[in-house]
């Protein structure tokens, strides 16, 4: 910004002292020149020193040079600025991705209210530390990744996640840093140190991801190499074969030459790809979509075949009450004397039946001698009465299930649920069907990867009639159940062996494998550090229909490198044809390699404003 800052400020000098000074016109603008050719020969020689001759640098400062030997001194300042300006537009594009990241930190609230000793005070967000509780009012950022201990609300996740509404959270639920409070007071136990917190990650995962660069910018960075010394071939041919060999005028020839020069220097070109890929890159982030470099994003458009694990990734991860019948007694009864057993027991099972009583507001009485017993269930005493919450064929040994019961168990076993008997004093009194629903956007999300013609399926070490009738609702074409860690890894690799471009997607510690050996793996959600880890790209919010849209945003990408690509060759080579031809000359030239730089830019910065699609 400076030089170019400079370099205007002494050419626009140069013409003022031009117009009321005629007899210094030449000295200010080669100081106009001087001003901005000298960084540029600096860059130019130490390229050259590293062993890299032919940079842009080199091509510019050649041109600008001769330029300035055929007495276009006015001509040459104006290339340089030109070029300068070229530059800084180069990099509008990553910085603007950039800032549009960075910003996320300024979401974090600087302090925080802390719970320590019955007492809460203010302290600094960065001292919090893991296992922290703190208290965050209505209206309030939160200050740190947590889990909610205590209180409701709705919470706006729209600077984090993209989402357009705020999600009702609830005790147990997970919260984002840099996320806003609704309209109740939370508790929170703090999950990540401030460094790493969800927004710390972002920022994080997108600096490594545009440190990478992409097979396609490495094509053009390879194709530079050869193609700058062709154009510096091509320049002298033009300046000194016609005036050689064919009598013509050296003056016009070598204007012509230089002019070729100043058309081929790559700048369009070299920044088509880079640009484009900071931008995705930095809209995927801002939705949720993180990835780890640019060769993520461009090999997205080529899977063929979607791998997902079951529990966590096609479905919530956590088990719901589906089904409550009642056999001699009321729903309520059913779900109050369960819920009394199970309460204080940590057993997903147990919690999704508390959770399921307290949804329908049933009164949970106090229950004695509470206790799990292996193989079997739980037990306990309510009101003088002993209640047991027993496995299908535990309860078979206690009171015979009749015909009809076995066959509604069945059919909710087929259904991929759980089923409890609850028995009152040796008597059956009510069924329980337990499943991990699939997530909201789950069906959608599968439909649009099957409209794509992408193949989908499942990988889960769940039984097999679990995953089937989860996997059948899904419309998924091929299930796996019984899987250990190394066979998802094996299927993965059998399906690459065929000729076939992989993603999975997972969120636990048993997905890792096959996440690093799949083409692209993705983690779900608030999956596993391991998975985060090994994964090459991460959906921070955990729905289905962001797998698309990742898929989506490559091809996007990638449309837009290939227009990139278009525009600056085209250009360069219809200012070619017509600066041989006499049309064009310096001038139209280096406007033109600018402007291609300009629309470029521009085209790359179109890809911020992608939102992909939204169930």
């Amino acid at each position: 910004m400076r030089m170019t800052v400079l370099c205007g400020t002494a050419l626009g000098l140069a013409y003022i002292i031009g117009f009321l000074i005629p007899s210094l016109e030449d000295i200010a603008f080669l100081v106009a020149l001087a001003v901005g050719l000298v960084p540029i020969m600096r860059r130019a020689y130490d390229g050259a020193r590293q062993g890299n001759p032919f940079t842009i640098e080199m091509l510019m400062t050649i041109a600008a040079t001769g330029a300035f030997f055929i007495g276009a001194t006015q001509e040459a300042a104006m290339v340089v600025l030109l070029f300068l300006i070229g530059e800084l537009l180069e990099g509008i594009a990553t910085r603007k991705a950039n800032a549009s990241i960075q910003a996320l930190a300024a979401l974090i609230p600087k302090t925080a209210f802390l719970e320590q000793d019955g007492t809460t005070s203010e302290v600094l967000a960065e001292t919090l530390s893991i296992g922290s509780v703190i208290l965050v009012r209505p209206g309030d950022r939160v200050a740190a990744d947590g889990e909610i201990i205590e209180g409701e609300s709705a919470i706006d996740e729209a600077p984090v996640t993209g989402e357009s509404v705020p999600k009702k959270k609830k005790t147990g639920d997970v919260v984002f840093a840099g996320t806003i409070n609704g309209d109740g007071v939370l508790r929170i136990r703090v999950t990540a140190s401030a460094s790493d917190n969800t927004i710390a990650r972002i920022i994080k995962l997108v600096e490594e991801a545009q440190e990478s660069k992409s097979p396609t910018e490495r094509f053009i960075t390879r194709f530079s190499r050869y193609y700058t010394p062709a154009v510096l071939l091509l320049g002298f041919s033009v300046a000194v074969i016609p005036p050689l060999f064919m009598g013509e005028s050296w003056y016009e020839w070598i204007y012509k030459g230089l002019a070729i020069l100043l058309i081929g220097c790559p700048c369009a070109l070299v920044i088509s790809t880079p640009a484009a890929i900071a931008a995705g890159l930095a809209a995927g982030a801002r939705r949720g979509l993180l990835m780890k470099g640019g060769a993520v994003l461009e090999n997205l458009r080529s899977v063929t075949h979607v791998a997902l694990d079951k529990t966590g990734t096609i479905t919530e991860g956590k088990p719901v009450v589906t089904d409550v019948i009642a056999l001699g007694r009321t729903e309520p009864d059913i779900l109050s004397l369960a819920a009394a057993i199970e309460t204080g027991s940590s057993h997903p099972l147990a919690l999704a039946i508390v959770a399921r009583a307290k949804a329908a507001q049933v009164n949970i009485p106090i229950a004695s001698d509470s206790k799990a017993i292996a193989g079997k269930g739980v037990s306990g005493s309510v009101a003088d009465q002993t209640v047991y919450l027993y496995s299908p064929s535990a309860a078979q040994k206690v009171a015979p299930l009749s015909l009809d019961q076995i066959s509604k168990i069945e059919l909710l076993n087929d259904e991929g649920k759980t089923v409890s008997v609850l028995l009152v004093d040796g008597e059956i009194a009510g069924l329980l069907a337990i499943r991990d629903e699939p997530r909201a956007d789950a069906l959608e999300g599968l439909k649009a990867l099957r409209d794509a013609g992408i193949v989908t399926l499942m990988l889960t070490g769940d039984n097999q009639r679990t995953a089937d009738a989860i996997g059948r609702s899904m419309g998924i074409s091929e299930i796996y159940a019984h899987m250990m860690p190394e066979d998802k890894q094996a299927i993965i690799q059998k399906l690459q062996s065929s000729g076939f471009i992989v993603a999975k997607i997972g969120d636990g510690i048993n997905d890792a494998p096959a996440l690093a050996a799949a083409d692209i793996g993705i983690a779900m959600g608030g999956g596993t550090d391991v998975a985060l880890e090994t994964a090459d790209a991460a959906i921070l919010h955990g729905r289905v229909l962001d797998i698309i849209n990742m898929i989506s945003l490559s091809k996007k990408v990638m449309e837009n490198i290939h227009q990139n690509i278009v525009i600056s060759l085209g250009l360069k080579v219809v200012f070619l044809i017509t600066t041989i031809a006499g049309i064009t000359g310096l001038w139209p030239a280096i406007l033109a390699d600018t402007g291609a730089t300009v629309l470029v830019t521009a085209n790359a910065m179109r890809l911020l404003r992608w939102r992909g699609r939204i169930s």
